[in-house]
């Protein structure tokens, strides 16, 4: 019997994995608002009705695709981190950029799921938020370790803004021992990050930037100086 279960555990999850690499090509041709789970089964040659049990509704589904996006974003950002020296902020720095930007120029659109126009009526669940969390989470390692390192040069004095002792608190738990104003500035570098791939990705650098990789690096090796690493 037991044998029988780890048989049905296979397939089970072999069909699941089929539904799922099925729906992550129709969003190519669908998008995330035009994804059905009747298309899906019909593609599988699977009956309507028995898609349900491996995905109830296609929130479901579209939760699991969102899962696997966001993860497959923090192994990449992670791996990169990995490979680099440890003393090496800067280094690490470029490289998780240099991941967001791959991995999103090779899965636009599943970058597109997770970073681009909400699905409309779509409400994310709690399951996925430390998958969305994991490249943050390291990117806010590497900061924390700057700082502990003495690696970070104090910026120039900038006005605080409006909120900014209530907003410490927050950026408190994300970057642990980082002075206020270099956390302020790791979130506009992470913004930055995410908003320049987005811009590539969408059309937006169309007829304004003709060397993508080389405008790219410009803005990551600037935002590192705008971090202070000072190795």
């Amino acid at each position: 019997m037991s044998a029988g279960r780890t048989a049905r555990e296979r397939v089970r999850a072999e069909l699941t994995r089929e539904i799922t690499e099925i729906a992550r090509r129709r969003l190519a041709t669908e998008g995330a608002g035009g994804l059905s789970l009747r298309a899906v089964a019909r593609e599988m040659g699977m009956v309507s009705s028995a898609i349900y049990r491996y995905f109830p509704t296609k929130d479901d589904l579209l939760t699991t695709l969102i899962i696997e996006a966001y993860n497959a974003v923090g192994d990449a950002v992670e791996q990169a981190d990995e490979a680099c020296d440890r003393d090496d902020y800067t280094g690490r720095w470029l490289a998780m950029c240099t991941a967001v930007r791959t991995w999103a120029l090779a899965h636009p659109h599943e970058y597109a799921l997770i970073h681009g126009t909400p699905v409309p009526g779509y409400q994310a669940p709690q399951d996925t938020v430390d998958p969305a969390s994991r490249d943050g989470v390291r990117f806010g390692l590497l900061i924390a370790e700057a700082a502990s390192a003495g690696a970070v040069a104090a910026p120039p004095p900038t006005p605080a803004p409006p909120g900014a002792a209530q907003d410490a608190r927050h950026l408190e738990a994300i970057f642990p021992g980082v002075p206020p104003e270099v956390a302020l500035r790791a979130v506009h570098a992470w913004t930055w990050l995410y908003g320049s791939v987005s811009f590539e990705l969408f059309g937006m650098y169309n007829n304004l930037f003709h060397h993508l990789d080389a405008t790219f690096e410009h803005g990551a090796r600037s935002m590192a100086a705008y971090l202070g690493f000072t190795r």
